[in-house]
């Protein structure tokens, strides 16, 4: 772990001075020096992890409910082959550009100023949306959505990771991480709603539009938290780092009623502060470069079959359970729609069980193992899944098993893990670049998915394809294995190189 706690702000140093993380990590004892095991969270922490877990609700609704509404979409605009990818891919590319052009912007202009601001860009987007009139419309819509809810992918995860104690942190970050599985079964469940009551074709417009007041409230609340005091420190903002360490863990009684923060990046030898390198290119230097590949290979290669699976599940549904409502007419398209809805919201069930087991799991199995575990049985799931249309023929109870049990292995591993070691392995100064390019670089596996996966559905079927999503995860856990780094207990507080200040 890189915590320097000796280090003092230039002029002089105090062994007396603490890291932010040490002030979040204190808890007392008992007479006898036992440590008490629970650390309860302050009112800001609760805050902060609440507004966080908006983000991840937001995208597992949009993005798992596009598949919902997709017949619906594609009907109403009367769309090609072609035209359909685009639909599919258009968040997920938004995603890949937002990640890193946004939530390394967090690094600049700190962790708030960008928590506030992708939620912004998320509400207007949605807000135009719900109100688009053609194609090209459309997809500037959803790209714009997939951009703010990039942005979010390394915020979030910094806003919680920097303001909790370090005992228990995975658990809360993939507590609200649970989050997407559950926006994704309530993207399923409004389109049932929706469509039970407004059986017509434009009704996807209503799905979108029920997060427009949500979102509004969301922007409310996260001007009221603090900033993320380690990101303070690490631009040598050490009075307001100390400030906001204050409102962090404001309490009653209070403790500590005073804090005084060290400066890491204050050289012991000659007293003056040295300036961490903040670039994207730091990612790929000799002390950064293996966590860069273990988060982002193994992240990419889950993201091609979790975002295949998730986003296409209603259409492969539609196709077998829906077939009892055959017809190109507007009455056959929202009764296959309903039934598909049905089957993946019961499918997503599994992925708030998988993503409960995670919570348990990862402070005690650690997140590599986990991961590994989870990639392994991915590939079991969708086994079965490809077992089932042997034949020609749909197998549909081999065929629920297989997709249950990937949802169970990939939110209990992959999907999960990758998520929480992105924001763990970076250190303070370079954790939105590293946390954004890893997001980015596994999203381009979830367009490339999203983009080819109605159009290879159609050339090769859904067997070969699920073939080739096997081939993916037994890669993803060799992967993971090969650039392993636990980081159970650890978050890097500073860089491990640093450059002179000019």
């Amino acid at each position: 772990m890189d915590d320097i706690s000796t280090a003092g702000k230039a002029g002089g140093f105090s062994s007396t001075r603490k890291t932010v993380q040490q002030y979040i990590d204190e808890v007392p004892k008992w007479p006898d020096g036992t440590d008490v095991t629970h650390l309860p969270l302050t009112g800001m922490q609760s805050r902060i992890w609440t507004l966080a877990v908006a983000g991840k609700f937001f995208e597992g609704l949009v993005v798992f409910m596009t598949g919902v509404a997709l017949p619906l979409i594609v009907k109403n605009f009367e769309l090609v082959t072609w035209q359909k990818s685009f639909v599919t891919a258009a968040t997920l590319f938004g995603i890949l550009i937002g990640a890193t052009a946004l939530g390394g912007m967090a690094d600049i202009f700190g962790r708030k100023t960008m928590f506030i601001a992708e939620m912004v860009l998320f509400t207007l987007f949605l807000i135009a949306l719900t109100v688009c009139n053609g194609f090209v419309m459309l997809i500037v819509c959803l790209f714009g959505i997939g951009v703010a809810l990039g942005c979010d992918y390394p915020t979030a995860h910094m806003v919680i990771s920097e303001a909790v104690p370090s005992r228990g942190r995975g658990g809360l970050v993939l507590g609200a991480f649970a989050f997407q599985a559950i926006g994704a079964i309530c993207g399923a469940g409004l389109g049932i709603l929706i469509l039970s009551i407004y059986p017509q074709i434009d009704a996807w417009r209503w799905m979108f539009a029920a997060a427009i007041i949500p979102a509004i409230a969301v922007i409310s609340g996260r001007f009221f938290v603090c900033d993320s005091a380690s990101w303070l420190v690490s631009r040598g903002r050490i009075a307001e780092a100390e400030t906001e360490t204050h409102r962090l863990l404001k309490r009653e009684p209070q403790y500590p009623k005073i804090v005084e923060l060290a400066d890491p990046h204050v050289s012991e030898h000659h007293g003056r502060r040295e300036e961490p390198e903040r670039h994207v290119a730091v990612l790929f230097d000799k002390d950064h470069r293996k966590a860069t590949l273990l988060a982002s290979v193994p992240w990419f290669l889950q993201d091609l079959s979790t975002y295949g699976i998730g986003i296409f599940t209603p259409v492969i549904l539609a196709a077998t359970i829906g077939s009892a409502a055959a017809g190109s007419d507007v009455p056959g398209i929202i009764a296959k729609v309903l039934n598909s809805a049905k089957g993946t919201a019961m499918l997503d069930v599994l992925l708030i069980l998988g993503i409960l087991a995670a919570i348990m799991l990862v402070e005690r199995a650690g997140r590599i193992n986990l991961q590994i575990v989870g990639f392994i049985g991915c590939a079991v799931g969708l086994g079965l899944a490809a077992l089932s249309l042997i034949g020609g023929g749909h197998n549909m109870p081999l065929l629920f098993m297989g997709f249950m049990l990937f949802n169970f292995m990939t939110n209990m591993g992959p999907n999960a893990q990758t998520y929480l070691l992105a924001g763990e392995v970076f250190p303070t100064a370079i954790r939105g670049y590293g946390a954004g390019f890893a997001a980015s670089f596994a999203k381009i596996g979830a367009v490339m998915t999203a983009f080819l996966f109605p159009i290879l559905l159609k050339a090769i079927g859904t067997q070969a394809l699920l073939m080739g999503l096997i081939v993916a995860s037994l890669l993803g856990a060799a992967a993971t294995w090969s650039f392993r780094i636990e980081t159970r207990g650890v978050l890097r507080d500073v860089t491990s190189r640093v450059s002179p200040q000019v």
